[in-house]
């Protein structure tokens, strides 16, 4: 776990440095790819809710060199509230996601990762007051018609991970909406911060609920799965601060890419043309989406894998 996958940092207008851009974009790929090739390593020996935990649990350790600081910082009643909302839906979209992953094809978890940012533009002008254009309507149904060309329904079974899944980009999408509030009135590094912290106590007791004694291998694929979704959201931030998000959002579609050759050498999966077709219709949606948005000088919709855990 898409998210994040928490949600990227606010940054500084980009420069204008596309290759640097694109590179940092390429590494953030290579490491989201890493964690999901982990979790599908690892299958589905201990609940989702427990793995996702530990993984949180484990992430801690990247917040603890600011943590004193950032108690310092005043926050008010309503500002907890949101944190603690927001950790709640990120927890559930986590546990979800882990679900999907130890049960479908990494292209299909990776494909359907990217509905996150159609669900966002969607929630955007029912939430947020955003308006929603007629281009934008026809981006964000065409986006959901990648979504049916993968799940294809009616012709194969959709599977308990297929709406784990679709329920995880819902899920996923109301946590950076929330985060799209906080950044208003909080530092993003707090935001940040906030969101490992609750997230993990909001996967505490579903995690002890079902509790397995992980085994020291399972202990080192969270571990690592910890430092590469931390990576991977720090080289994102690098590359939006090199180059706008039109440069580097187009380069997220690599990924589907990357997923689905490791899953045919790796977990000998095999490749569904559909499943890639879809994919590439959901991110050129999000892609137009974005492209629109910076156009008209806007910032709601998260670059692809922006929310994931």
């Amino acid at each position: 776990m898409t998210q994040s996958p928490a949600t990227t940092p606010d940054i500084p207008v980009p420069a204008n440095r596309p290759l640097v851009g694109v590179f940092w974009m390429l590494v953030t790929g290579a490491c989201f790819i890493g964690v999901t090739a982990l979790v599908k390593y690892m299958g589905p020996r201990l609940p989702s809710a427990e793995a996702a935990f530990l993984r949180y649990a484990m992430g801690l350790v990247f917040v603890l060199p600011i943590l004193r600081s950032l108690l310092a910082t005043p926050v008010s009643k309503r500002q907890w509230g949101l944190f603690g909302m927001r950790g709640f839906f990120h927890a559930g979209g986590v546990i979800l996601w882990f679900y999907a992953m130890t049960r479908l094809p990494i292209a299909e978890v990776t494909a359907m990762n990217y509905l996150a940012p159609i669900y966002v533009t969607v929630g955007a002008a029912i939430f947020l007051g955003e308006k929603l254009a007629a281009r934008r309507i026809v981006a964000v149904c065409l986006g959901l018609a990648g979504a049916a060309i993968i799940l294809r329904p009616g012709f194969r079974e959709v599977s308990t991970g297929h709406l784990a899944m679709l329920l995880a980009a819902v899920v996923f999408a109301g946590s950076y909406l929330l985060a799209k509030v906080l950044a208003d009135e909080a530092r993003p590094v707090m935001i940040v911060t906030m969101l490992s912290i609750f997230v993990t106590i909001g996967l505490a007791p579903f995690a002890f609920a079902v509790w397995i004694t992980p085994t020291p291998q399972e202990l080192l694929i969270l571990a690592g799965v910890a430092f590469f979704a931390t990576a991977g959201h720090f080289t994102m931030t690098l590359a939006f601060a090199a180059a706008p998000v039109t440069v580097t959002q187009p380069v997220t579609f690599l990924q589907l890419v990357w997923a689905t050759i490791l899953g045919v050498v790796v977990f000998a999966e095999p490749v569904d043309i559909w499943v890639v077709l879809g994919g590439a219709v959901i991110l050129g949606s999000v892609t137009f989406i974005t492209w629109r948005e910076a156009m008209l000088k806007r910032e709601v919709t998260p670059p692809a894998h922006a929310t994931k855990f």
